[in-house]
C-alpha cells in the first residue's frame, strides 16, 4: 500500500498557546475553518477524544469520526479518522506549534494518506483534497487566529426560542423538512434541497425581506433526530462573514422549547456601502440580529402552529 506524507505551514502574529487552544477546542471549527459545518465529541477523556465532524471537500459534504491526542505540553495534537470516506482508505495527522517569539508562532499541518486499492485516481482525489483543505485551512486559521483579540466586537450570538404545546417530534420535522417550506413559509421564495447522505442537507433557497427584495443562501445541515439540526451557511449576505447556527427541540413540562441560535461575525467592510457612511458596528449588529430573527421567529411561529395542529 503506498502511503502518501505530506505537510503545510503558515506563520502567524499570535502566541502559540493562543493557537494551540483554537485547534484544540473542536467548537470553535466551524468558525475557523472554511470548510468545517459541524463538530462533536463522541467521547472525551483527559488527553484522548472521539470527535464527529462534518466538512465539505471538493464542494461535497462527508463526515467522518476522528480519535485525538491532545499534548498542551509540546503543543501537539495527533489525528486519525477511524472510517475514512471513500476513496480514502487511511488518514491521519498531526498539528505541531511551534513558538517563534511571545507574539508569533509557525503552524505545521502533517498529513498521511492512503487510497482504497491504491487506486491512482482516487489518490489524486485526496492529494487534491488534502491540499486545498489544508491551504484554506492554515489561510483561514492565520486570519482568524489574527483577529481573535480584535474580533470580540464583532462576533456575537443570539436565541430566539418559542414554547409549543405539542411534541419535539412534530416542530423538528417541519424544520427539518426544507423542501417543504416554499409551500410553508410566506418569506420563502424557492427551494432547492437534497439529502444524499441521511442526516447531512445541502438547502440553497430565495427568501424575501421586508421591502419586497429576494437574496439567496446556501447552507450545510447536519441533523439530529428530533432535537437538533445544526447549519453553516456557505452563501453569504455582505453584512456577514461567518453564519453558523442550530435548531434545537427540548421537551418540558409544557410541550417543547424550540430554539433558533445564531453566531454571526459582521463583515465591517461593508457596513458603509450597506448601511450608510454614518453606520457604526452597533447598527450593523442591530440590522442583522433584526434580520435573522425576523425569519427565525417567523419559522419557528409556523412551526408551532404545525406540530400543535398535529397534536
Amino acid at each position: 500500500m503506498t502511503t502518501r506524507q505530506v505537510e503545510h505551514e503558515i506563520t502567524v502574529d499570535a502566541p502559540a498557546p493562543a493557537v494551540y487552544r483554537l485547534i484544540a477546542e473542536v467548537e470553535n471549527w466551524p468558525r475557523i475553518f472554511p470548510p468545517t459545518i459541524y463538530v462533536d465529541h463522541l467521547e472525551r477523556g483527559e488527553s484522548e477524544e472521539r470527535i464527529r465532524i462534518w466538512a465539505t471537500a471538493n464542494g461535497e459534504a462527508k463526515n467522518w469520526t476522528s480519535r485525538r491526542t491532545l499534548d498542551p505540553d509540546a503543543l501537539r495534537i495527533t489525528f486519525r479518522q477511524e472510517v475514512s470516506t471513500p476513496p480514502v482508505a487511511a488518514m491521519g495527522g498531526t498539528w505541531i506549534i511551534e513558538p517563534l517569539s511571545g507574539t508569533s508562532s509557525r503552524i505545521r499541518l502533517l498529513h498521511d494518506y492512503r487510497a482504497i486499492d491504491d487506486d491512482p485516481e482516487g489518490l489524486k482525489w485526496i492529494d487534491e483534497a488534502v491540499d486545498r483543505n489544508s491551504r484554506s485551512e492554515l489561510a483561514a486559521l492565520k486570519t482568524n487566529v489574527e483577529l481573535a483579540h480584535a474580533s470580540e466586537e464583532i462576533t456575537f450570538s443570539f436565541e430566539d426560542t418559542v414554547q409549543i404545546d405539542g411534541s419535539a417530534k412534530d416542530a423538528y420535522d417541519f424544520v427539518n423538512e426544507a423542501g417543504l417550506w416554499v409551500e410553508r413559509l410566506p418569506h420563502v421564495a424557492s427551494v432547492r434541497f437534497s439529502e444524499d447522505t441521511p442526516g447531512l442537507q445541502t438547502l440553497e433557497m430565495d427568501t424575501r425581506a421586508k421591502d419586497g427584495s429576494t437574496h439567496t443562501t446556501k447552507s450545510y445541515r447536519v441533523t439530529f433526530p428530533h432535537h437538533r439540526i445544526a447549519y453553516k451557511q456557505v452563501t453569504l449576505p455582505a453584512l456577514m462573514t461567518l453564519h453558523t447556527g442550530y435548531w434545537t427541540f427540548e421537551e418540558n413540562s409544557s410541550g417543547v422549547a424550540a430554539s433558533s441560535q445564531h453566531t454571526v461575525v459582521l463583515n465591517t467592510a461593508n457596513i458603509a456601502r450597506i448601511l450608510g457612511a454614518d453606520a457604526t458596528v452597533a447598527d450593523a449588529r442591530a440590522y442583522v440580529q433584526n434580520a435573522l430573527s425576523t425569519n427565525s421567529r417567523a419559522t419557528l411561529g409556523h412551526a408551532k402552529d404545525h406540530a400543535e395542529n398535529r397534536r
